[in-house]
């Protein structure tokens, strides 16, 4: 997952402003008590940080692995 994947699969799934709140302020427990912000910027993987955002937030597993990547090419 890249970067600009982590924020589209978050502003598909919370909204542009309420995204930014939640990586902001929500403290994943199992990322060290950091933030998905401040894990993203101590350089943990992207994905892990996705998948610990969405188990935090309680997102539903169906919506945790395709969020966030490119549509297909047609």
């Amino acid at each position: 997952m890249r970067l600009s994947e982590f924020r589209q699969a978050v502003a598909d799934e919370f909204g542009v402003s309420y995204g930014r709140v939640v990586t902001g302020d929500l403290v994943l427990d199992e990322l060290a008590g950091h933030t998905a912000e401040q894990a993203l910027a101590a350089g943990e993987d992207i994905r892990e940080v996705w998948l610990a955002l969405c188990r935090a937030a309680d997102v539903p597993p169906n919506r945790r692995y395709g969020a966030g990547l490119p549509l297909p090419r047609s």
